[in-house]
């Protein structure tokens, strides 16, 4: 359990003292009063910063309340949210268990817009359902040529990622062929696939390669989690803070990682130093 008071938590999760109060009464988290402080599980953490995620997509207060306490209510008796996450869709909710998203009000699995954060700038990704997809598997996509460069076929890449993702996979396989060692569409093809469900294929493309980098060792990492091999996320997330001591998802996600391996004193060290981070504007 950590203490934080109503300042901690605006600093670090953006939530006002309203909502926080709100989840609280809903029982979506669960703070312990001790010696005057409330204390918050690291559980509470998460479904605290999942709030603020929600709320920045101008999702009501009452909207994500609901949604957690409905989610809560369908898990069997003392299990955690664990593997299931909440997203936006819009002004939608949809809930993620593990590659499938559905929509918390209708059950419908959903073809969804995600929106993803690489190096500071946001991509929408269109998820599509793969029987309807066409097939690239032989060949080459129309308007490619073997003889391209790595930069041509990147760009194309990048034009194809929300009509035609499987055509994008195609078109970021070719400019590492052309250049094993671009990294942005290392990045992007490993994220692709990891969002098709080709675990295996994702951590492969992002093991390739003789380049280090922080964003590529942090989405091995979560594609780790996803293959429930949890101690060698821990190795790779490790790997991403050594390349960047400043990375602070890294943080988050190795301290609810140790906080899961029964190690609370790595758990804490790794939440205080992504707090550290938020206060600093990191």
């Amino acid at each position: 359990m950590h203490a934080y008071d109503t300042k901690d938590l605006e600093r670090l999760f953006g939530l006002p003292a309203s909502a926080v109060r709100a989840l609280a009464r809903a029982g979506n988290i669960q703070p312990v009063r001790r010696s005057g402080r409330l204390h918050y599980s690291f559980h509470d953490l998460v479904v605290l910063r999942t709030a603020s995620a929600l709320r920045a997509a101008k999702i009501s207060s009452q909207r994500i309340n609901k949604t957690l306490q409905e989610l809560r209510s369908a898990l069997p008796e003392g299990s955690a949210l664990n593997k299931i996450s909440l997203t936006a869709l819009g002004n939608r909710i949809a809930i993620r268990e593990g590659q499938s998203l559905r929509e918390s009000d209708s059950g419908q699995y959903a073809l969804a817009l995600e929106i993803v954060e690489e190096k500071g700038r946001l991509h929408v990704i269109a998820r599509q359902d793969p029987a309807s997809e066409p097939n690239y598997s032989s060949g080459l996509p129309s308007g490619f040529s073997a003889g391209q460069s790595a930069d041509d076929h990147y760009a194309r890449a990048l034009s194809l990622e929300d009509a035609n993702p499987q055509a994008a996979q195609r078109a970021y396989e070719l400019c590492l062929k052309a250049d094993p060692e671009h990294l942005e569409a290392r990045i992007n093809l490993g994220r692709l696939l990891h969002l098709a469900g080709r675990l295996a294929d994702a951590e492969r493309v992002y093991r390739i390669g003789a380049k280090a980098d922080p964003f590529i060792a942090f989405n091995l990492a979560v594609v780790l989690e996803d293959l429930d091999r949890e101690p060698d996320a821990i190795i790779a997330y490790r790997e991403a803070l050594a390349l960047d001591p400043q990375f602070a998802d890294a943080h988050f996600n190795l301290a609810r990682l140790y906080e899961r391996a029964k190690d609370p004193k790595a758990s804490l060290r790794h939440l205080l130093a992504y707090r550290r981070m938020m206060d600093q504007g990191a």
